[in-house]
């Protein structure tokens, strides 16, 4: 996923999937579904009232770390994607969309005011743009340490780990990130942990499916693989929500080979993200009608959660604001009223 965030603008594993919704300590509830012995499933108890329902799926969208916005509270999040930290550009040093300071006080003021709901948050690393910190930090003992410093800015105990583009096939970061969160969890017990990885129709694709092996071979717990349903290409012209469905599918299949997990506790490590309205690729709109269809899906398997990118998104563009393949930083690009799309997949 793009950040929008400038001024202008193996054993251990199989565990931790099948308990996708061990609640952290510290940083709030957890969204992730939660599994009871036997593998049945029980509805994740959010502190935040709106968003109490009876199905496991919660919402949990990816909002600016840096600025508010009157959508992010639409749906009534369980839990909030912190988008995103990667490093400053030359060195170990994490920032918020490689500019931010840490500790900067307007960051961790807004952290502060989106908990206020009940909800927790994520800090979601990487994304699209910027340099990913496994790619600038030399060793596995001060990227966990880089991380580190980020999740206690945030008071999170929840990570996730967006690698996307050149990161996913650069086979030594991915090893350096794997060795530095099974560090970190060493470290912190109650660290949950999300990937955030590109998916086709088709599934994952090899270099995805590489990077949780590699997390397996280093005794990471995984709690969540959370697949971004969106820009597959220009030869996918057709339904957005049943595209969003097969590969949901298609990696859950992936899941449960990878993991060697049950059915259901495959669905349970399982998260679904779609780029609302306007994608980056001239055929591709992801509407209403498709987040509900994503929702209803969901909730029917007990996927973990669901998210969307963004909240700074829902809300109806200005008159030419957006053009098919030109996703607008601010606005959905489609006729909506501001935070349908978050009450859509809120269920």
């Amino acid at each position: 996923m793009r950040s929008f965030l400038r001024p202008a603008a193996g054993v251990v594993c199989l565990v931790a999937l099948a308990c996708a919704g061990c609640s952290s300590t510290g940083g709030g509830a957890s969204d992730a579904a939660s599994a009871r012995p036997g593998g049945t499933t029980a509805a994740a108890a959010s502190p935040n009232a709106g968003a109490a329902k009876s199905s496991a799926t919660s919402y949990a969208p990816y909002v600016s770390a840096t600025t508010a916005v009157d959508t992010d509270s639409a749906g009534s999040p369980t839990t909030y994607n912190l988008a995103f930290v990667i490093s400053d550009g030359t060195a170990c040093t994490p920032k918020w969309d490689g500019m931010y300071a840490i500790g900067d006080t307007a960051v961790k003021s807004r952290t502060a005011a989106l908990k206020k709901s009940g909800a927790s948050v994520r800090v979601s690393f990487g994304g699209a743009d910027g340099k990913e910190l496994a790619s600038t930090c030399d060793s596995a003992s001060a990227l966990a340490a880089a991380y580190g410093a980020a999740l206690d800015a945030a008071g999170s105990t929840q990570a996730d780990f967006d690698i996307e583009g050149a990161q996913l096939s650069a086979s030594g970061s991915v090893a350096r990130r794997s060795e530095a969160i099974a560090l970190l969890q060493k470290k912190r017990p109650g660290l949950t942990v999300s990937f955030t990885l590109p998916v086709m129709p088709s599934g994952l694709d090899a270099d995805g499916l590489a990077l949780l092996e590699s997390a397996n071979d280093h005794s990471v717990d995984v709690s969540t693989v959370n697949i971004m349903t969106m820009n597959y290409g220009s030869s996918y012209g057709a339904d957005m929500g049943d595209y969003a469905i097969t590969s949901a599918e298609a990696a859950h299949a992936q899941l449960k080979k990878v993991f060697g997990l049950s059915d259901s506790d495959a669905w349970q490590g399982l998260a679904l993200t779609s780029m609302i309205g306007v994608n980056d690729v001239a055929n591709e709109t992801f509407g209403l009608s498709d987040a509900a269809q994503v929702r209803a899906f969901a909730e029917k398997k007990g996927v973990a959660w669901v998210s969307m990118w963004a909240s700074f998104r829902d809300q109806q563009c200005k008159k030419g604001s957006a053009t098919a393949g030109n996703a607008s930083t601010d606005c959905s690009g489609v006729q909506q009223s501001s935070g349908a799309f978050a009450k859509a997949f809120a269920g």
